[in-house]
């Protein structure tokens, strides 16, 4: 299908929606500042319009989908389960893909997207409560023309997540971003700092971070448990065939694939012919794309360590792969991070493993006991102890099991979640933060959860202010990677300050004539 006739598809879906924008107060205003206050007087009890399980149209929260390939139906799923949230609106650049052989399941695109909004919302379009569910090809239109938006989740590839949120951010919408947060460091440091002056609601997408078992670990190891931390290990087995084993482009090229707007989903990424290895799923192994099984993974898997030892900017970083190229990511890998004293804690080595790879085996394990995790996990080393966890923050067990059994646990201090995307929906429905209470410098890692939010009573979890920073340290693995250097890491300067050569990967260009 060519770029004409997407676009005609757009403008009929367009024909098609009624009472899509708002008029006079927008429900964004609604929600947040002085008109909610003006506004107030006119909202009829909720007992009155539909008894105890009816939210009120004025308490709802307008969320568009940016992106609804298999994790945005994955999001949307997860959305639709909250009575007070609408999904107005779905953006993707793919009318329809199948996705059964990946663990995503069935299929995956705006039009399915679509198909289950509407079918969630069907007993209520003879009633006002609803009017229909918009679908855009390009979310800088739908920003655009939806003027009720109040939220936006991307959940598009990597390369698009920068630009999607900034322009969400821009708009002035509150944003949840899958992870990782972005495709480079510098984006990542861009979209922290937009967010903060912005004053917007945010959250990334790594939902372990919201889970009991983050906290435990957190709690345990500021409690003692294993004495002061000195080495981290963490791994994931996921990522070693994303790109097909290839590593050079495929020389076929066939047509693109019916429905799909190949310009705009290359974006800000070179030009380059459709082909099957890039879309709709293989991007994660592709540089210009995605950002390798430590930029999938790593957000999970290392969080609690950025959590539990307040991890700030890395000394130094270094890294060993099965082959790095121009084009793919590698097979497997294993990244090398320095960091130095902090917070009365001691210098700690972390080390990625990717693909596969593992840590030497604990010598605290029983025989017959293997690492938890299924090949996702994290062990932390410490002078009186070891503590390893399932991957995805899973919950935490000191080893050996009676090493466990002795172990006295500590009050649990960390404020618990009400869940990933919960959180995230309190934090944008109290609205704007005050003038003069947005934080001008992000808190240190561990502290996101010890000091009241300016928009709500405790921020998203893994808001930017904690995610930004993280996914900029998690990102420096692969200039280390690409680079095939030690780097040694001036942080608050983003420069690499031995090799040049990082800067090209540090800030890649954009192409296309997209900015951020």
């Amino acid at each position: 299908m060519g770029n004409n006739s997407l676009r005609d598809t757009e403008m009929k879906c367009h024909n098609n929606i009624t009472g899509s924008k708002g008029a006079g107060v927008s429900r964004r205003d609604f929600l947040s500042g002085a008109a909610a206050t003006a506004a107030a007087f006119t909202i009829i009890p909720r007992y009155v319009l539909g008894g105890s399980g009816y939210t009120a149209p004025s308490e709802k929260l307008n969320i568009a989908i940016i992106g609804t390939g298999g994790q945005g139906i994955h999001n949307i799923k997860g959305l639709l389960q909250h009575s007070d949230v609408q999904v107005m609106a779905v953006c993707d650049v793919n009318e329809q893909a199948d996705y059964s052989r990946f663990y995503y399941g069935g299929t995956a695109g705006r039009k399915p997207a679509l198909e289950l909004v509407e079918k969630h919302y069907a007993g209520r379009k003879s009633t006002a409560r609803y009017k229909s569910c918009a679908c855009y090809i390009d979310f800088r239109k739908m920003l655009e023309k939806e003027r009720s938006i109040d939220a936006v989740l991307v959940a598009t590839p990597d390369h698009i997540h920068a630009i999607a949120t900034m322009a969400a951010i821009k708009s002035g919408k509150h944003v949840y971003c899958e992870k990782p947060l972005t495709h480079s460091i510098y984006e990542a440091r861009k979209i922290t700092e937009a967010a903060r002056r912005a004053g917007v609601a945010t959250q990334m997408g790594n939902h372990g971070h919201s889970d009991e078992g983050i906290r435990l670990t957190c709690e345990w190891i500021w409690d003692g448990a294993i004495g002061h931390v000195r080495e981290v290990h963490s791994w994931s087995r996921t990522g070693v065939d994303w790109a097909g084993y290839r590593t050079a482009r495929p020389k076929e090229t066939p047509p693109v694939l019916s429905g799909l707007d190949w310009d705009l989903w290359l974006g800000p990424a070179p030009k380059r012919p459709y082909h099957l290895a890039y879309a709709p799923y293989n991007w994660r192994g592709w540089w210009d794309f995605g950002t390798g099984a430590i930029g999938d993974m790593a957000c999970h898997n290392m969080d609690p360590a950025f959590w539990a030892l307040k991890l700030g900017h890395p000394t130094s970083v270094e890294a060993n792969s099965t082959g790095v190229n121009p084009e793919t990511t590698p097979l497997a890998s294993i990244v090398y991070y320095q960091f130095p004293a902090r917070e009365g804690m001691p210098p700690v080595k972390v080390t990625w493993y990717g693909g596969g790879i593992m840590p030497p085996r604990p010598d605290e394990l029983e025989p017959g006991r293997e690492l938890t995790g299924s090949g996702n996990g994290i062990l932390f080393v410490g002078d009186k102890g070891k503590i390893m966890c399932a991957g995805w923050g899973g919950s935490p067990r000191l080893i050996p099991e009676t090493k466990m059994k002795a172990y006295k646990l500590p009050p649990k201090t960390i404020a618990r979640s009400k869940g990933h995307h919960r959180d995230w929906i309190n934090a944008c429905k109290a609205g704007r933060p005050k003038a003069g209470l947005i934080q001008s410098s992000p808190p240190t890692a561990g502290g996101i959860l010890s000091r009241p939010s300016a928009w709500s009573p405790w921020p998203p979890s893994s808001n930017f202010d904690y995610a930004g920073p993280m996914t900029e340290v998690i990102l420096l693995g692969n200039v280390a990677l690409r680079t095939g250097e030690k780097l040694f890491w001036d942080g608050p300067n983003m420069k690499a300050t031995n090799v040049s050569e990082a800067d090209k990967y540090i800030r890649p260009r954009y192409h296309n004539r997209w900015t951020l």
